[in-house]
This record gives structure tokens, C-alpha cells and sequence, in this order.
């Protein structure tokens, strides 16, 4: 199928951005002392990559709860200064452009885009230790594999679609525009993110609050890989793989898996849209 690069989003002021220009800003708007302060909010992380957490809840004005989610391994293609490829360090996250809602194309010179069913995702930065408040100000790095399993800058070295980073909104908000990923030989379909204190603190992965993954739901997985060609290599895959057998999230509890796991709604044909819940404890 013929790739097109999607239409620019004229709302979207942060598509061409780089953190180095946001930074800048941000320093002139609001002064270094405060920036600096900001910056060194601590969080605490119970656990490493593999190893099970606990549950950890918060309790909202109106009830409701959230749940801390586990670290998760950023696995070997992260893209974000903490590896190397070919002697390399791969640092996705100093590359202008960077700063972006829809993810799909390529940036910073490179020009392939990434084929798929379209997802919108919106995603909700919480703080677990203070009453389930938005978290506002903070990065949020997004990244997965395409739909044939493969990441960019890696497998495909000539592209580095699938990566972006967004600033969360008053409402703790970002929103990305992506496609659907494949799944690939040994691992439930996943989307990676980091989270950072300030779009400051994002230029390398050493400095995240937190690494973790997402849980696409398998009924949406199975129906899309099977409908769309496309997806063809994921069908076998998802066949062999579960939840409960999945070395990165068989270790978590049922709670942290239905927090973990996206909520979907839309069809393959005219697009999906999903939402979800990053909980982080101060």
C-alpha cells in the first residue's frame, strides 16, 4: 500500500518543535528559578523492570481511584540516550521535531511514514500520593513498533515514526495520533512510554519518573490483525502469546493489567480512539 504523509494539524503548534525550543520558552515565560524548582519534584518507583510491585492507590475528591503503574523494561529499542545502536548512543529525544501530536511520519530528515489503522490516543497523568491530581507541565515520550512488528531506528534505520513527545495540558493531558502496532514473535501488543518531570528533564531517558508500558486489549488485537493484511505476521504471533505468559506483564497484578490496558472504541476503517491513565506517586 501507498504511504502518504497525513495533513498537518494546524492546532498542533508542538508539531515541528524541538525540546530545546520549549525549554527556551518556558524559561521566558515563567523564569529559571521556577523551572528549576519543578524539576526536581522526586518520585518514588517501587520495584525495577520484572520485578512485581504492589498495588498502589489513590483515592479522588469524587471517589474514584487510580493506581501507580509498574515499571516496565523500555526494552532494547527505547530511542532515548540510555543504549546504542552500531556504537552509536540513539538519542531520539535531542532530534528537532520531536515534540509532536501525530507521530506517524518521520521527522528531522527522514521521510517514511508508518502504515496502520489509525489511533487517537489521549492519555491522563495523574498523581497517585495526592489524591489522583492531573499532573500538568510534564513530557511524555510515546513509542512502539509498526504494524509489521519492526521499530523504527533500529530494524528500519532509515525512519523514526512511532516517537513523539508531548507536554501535559492543565487537565494532565496529551494526545497523540499513531497507528495501531503489530505484535511481534513473544510479546503482547504494547505501547512504551517514559514520563519526565519537565520537558527540561526529557533530553535523555536516565532522567524519567517513570518507564512503563501499555496493554492494547486483546479482543481489538485479534479482530483488526485478522481483518487488515497489513497486520498479517501478528495474527500467528498474538496466537502464541497471553497476558499470563507475557515476560514483561505476566508478574503484575489483575489490577495494575485492567489499569495498564487501554480503553478502545471506533472500527479499523474509520479509526480508533483510545484513552488511558498514567498513574506516578510523589
Amino acid at each position: 500500500m501507498t504511504q502518504t504523509t497525513p495533513p498537518v494539524d494546524p492546532n498542533d503548534r508542538g508539531l515541528t518543535f524541538d525540546l530545546g525550543t520549549i525549554i527556551a520558552r518556558r524559561r521566558a515565560l515563567i523564569g529559571l528559578g521556577t523551572v528549576g524548582a519543578g524539576a526536581a519534584l522526586a518520585y518514588v518507583a517501587f520495584g525495577g523492570a520484572g520485578q512485581a510491585e504492589p498495588n498502589l492507590l489513590g483515592t479522588a475528591a469524587d471517589g474514584s481511584t487510580c493506581l501507580k503503574d509498574p515499571v516496565e523494561t523500555s526494552g532494547p529499542f527505547p530511542g532515548d540516550g540510555t543504549n546504542a545502536k552500531d556504537g552509536q548512543t540513539v538519542n531520539v529525544l535531542t532530534q528537532t521535531g520531536i515534540v509532536r501530536r501525530d507521530i506517524r511520519p518521520s521527522f528531522n530528515g527522514m521521510t517514511p511514514v508508518a502504515d496502520g489503522v489509525q489511533v487517537d490516543l489521549t492519555l491522563t497523568l495523574v498523581d497517585v500520593g495526592r489524591a489522583c491530581t492531573p499532573l500538568t507541565g510534564h513530557a511524555v515520550y510515546l513509542w512502539h513498533c509498526d504494524a509489521g512488528g519492526l521499530y523504527s531506528l533500529y530494524a528500519t534505520t532509515d525512519s523514526n515514526y512511532c516517537r513523539g513527545v508531548q507536554i501535559t495540558d492543565a487537565a494532565g493531558q496529551v494526545t497523540f495520533t499513531t497507528i495501531f502496532p503489530g505484535c511481534y514473535d513473544g510479546r503482547w501488543p504494547h505501547l512504551h512510554f517514559e514520563v519526565f518531570a519537565s520537558p527540561e528533564a526529557a533530553i535523555n531517558g536516565d532522567a524519567s519518573l517513570l518507564i512503563s508500558q501499555f496493554v492494547l486489549p486483546g479482543d481489538v488485537a485479534q479482530s483488526l490483525y485478522a481483518a487488515d493484511p497489513r497486520y498479517a505476521a501478528s495474527v500467528g504471533n498474538l496466537g502464541r502469546v497471553s497476558l499470563a505468559g507475557d515476560w514483561e506483564f505476566g508478574d503484575n497484578t489483575a489490577e495494575q493489567i485492567t489499569a495498564m490496558t487501554l480503553t478502545m472504541a471506533g472500527s479499523a476503517s474509520a479509526g480508533l480512539g483510545a484513552t488511558g491513565t498514567i498513574g506516578i506517586a510523589a
